[in-house]
């Protein structure tokens, strides 16, 4: 599971340094629907699962 979060984070981070340089509205738009995909990833995999007992 972690190598599954390290690449999102990794992918994240990439995105960040491509929207800093964006050129267009389209690109930034493009950049930002794919940061919030990732978001929700991340904030699915950080949930708690049933086997944690919580």
């Amino acid at each position: 599971m972690s190598t599954v979060i390290e690449n999102l984070l990794a992918r994240k981070q990439k995105l960040v340094e491509e929207l800093e340089v964006a050129q267009t509205v389209e690109d930034r738009d493009r950049i930002e629907h794919q940061l919030e995909q990732i978001n929700t990833a991340l904030d699915f995999l950080d949930r708690p699962g049933p086997e944690d007992g919580r």
